[in-house]
């Protein structure tokens, strides 16, 4: 009998805007991320079980459409840590939504939307 692959984790692709570099120091210093490998003008992030590849990369139609979920296990607390992060990233109120989760958003500074909500 023939088993079937199992999908263990996604990487999502994100882009970083014009300067890596800055991405980089954004999602780490602001963040919390950690950089666990970096190659040309991309670079692997991760915190917790979350990881990113970030690529530099300018392309607005990308940016601006490029949104993740994520599930926390203490979100009033990341709200906490977030929402006074530096500008030009913004975040958006914490809430519960007509749809009955409690969440908030995150803007980074390249145009990339996070969602992140009570896991």
């Amino acid at each position: 009998m023939l088993m079937k692959p199992i999908f263990h984790s996604v990487t999502p692709l994100l882009p970083a805007g014009k300067s890596l570099a800055a991405a980089l120091r954004f999602y780490v210093d602001q963040l919390g991320f950690v950089i666990q490998w970096q190659s040309g003008n991309s670079a692997g992030i991760v915190r917790d079980a979350i990881a990113f590849t970030l690529i530099e990369s300018d392309n607005q139609n990308w940016l601006e459409n490029s949104s993740l979920s994520i599930g926390v296990s203490d979100l009033e607390a990341l709200f906490n840590d977030y929402r006074n992060v530096a500008a030009p990233a913004r975040v958006g109120p914490l809430e519960t939504k007509p749809w009955g989760r409690r969440e908030f958003h995150l803007i980074e500074p390249a145009g990339v939307c996070f969602q992140f909500f009570q896991q």
